[in-house]
C-alpha cells in the first residue's frame, strides 16, 4: 500500500503537491500568523497599556495629593 502510494506520488507531482503540500503551506501561514500577532501583541498592545496605566496611576496620586 505504502509503494503504491509513493509511486503514484512520483508519477503525479501536482497530486503530490496538492496532498502534502497545502497542509504544510497551511501551517506555516498559521505559524507566521500566530507570531505576528504575538509580536504585535508584546511591542504594540503591552507598551500602550503599560504607558496609559502609568499615566492614570501618577496622575490619580496626583489629584490625591492636593485633595
Amino acid at each position: 500500500m505504502i509503494a503504491a502510494l509513493i509511486r503514484l506520488f512520483a508519477l503525479r507531482p501536482l497530486l503530490t503537491m496538492a496532498i502534502l503540500g497545502i497542509p504544510l503551506v497551511l501551517l506555516v501561514v498559521i505559524g507566521l500568523v500566530t507570531v505576528l500577532a504575538l509580536k504585535f501583541v508584546v511591542f504594540i498592545v503591552l507598551p500602550v497599556v503599560a504607558v496609559i496605566w502609568l499615566l492614570r496611576t501618577f496622575l490619580r496620586r496626583g489629584d490625591d495629593a492636593t485633595s
